[in-house]
């Protein structure tokens, strides 16, 4: 195929590009516009909750995965570094809630050699009931309220002391 040919496929130059290593690991040639950047899915069944998380601007050491109760986070940070249009630093911190049923101590993490991250923990397959417990809401008076209030009391025990 000549380069007019691949153009009129649809298929730019950069797309045959084949993946370099950087710092030991893959990284996948870029397009100019990539609209699934910063991709995340979820996907859970009765055995297990699993994250695909997109990092691929990130090395291992610039990521963080933490559990916080039945939260899973997970954050990801860079220096400032040079590119093609000068610097950029890239920092992100993406949150999620873990089913009642998973155990945090029990998370996994693998990283794909193309920067898909993938955070995977069993299930125990038990419904879990979530809590309802009703809060009662108390009203505190202003202070307006609170003088008009003990004037009115003021004014009800003179009308009752003067009526006797």
């Amino acid at each position: 195929m000549s380069p007019l040919n691949i153009k009129n496929q649809g298929i730019a130059p950069e797309d045959l590009l084949c993946p370099t290593l950087y710092h030991g690991y893959y990284v996948r040639p870029r397009a100019k516009k990539q609209p699934e950047r910063g991709y995340s899915e979820i996907n859970q069944n009765d055995h297990k909750f699993q994250v695909f998380l997109d990092v691929c601007h990130f090395l291992p050491d610039e990521l963080s995965i933490r559990t916080i109760d039945n939260l899973l986070e997970v954050t990801g940070q860079h220096p400032q570094k040079i590119d093609g249009h000068g610097f950029i630093s890239r920092s992100f911190n993406r949150t999620y809630i873990l089913p009642l049923d998973v155990d945090a101590l029990l998370v996994k993490a693998k990283l794909s050699h193309d920067g898909v991250l993938s955070i995977k923990a069993p299930r125990k397959g038990i419904e879990m009931k979530r809590e309802v417990n009703k809060v009662k809401i108390e009203v505190q008076s202003s202070s307006v309220d609170k003088e008009k209030s003990s004037a009115e009391g003021i004014m009800e025990t003179h009308e009752k002391t003067s009526d006797h």
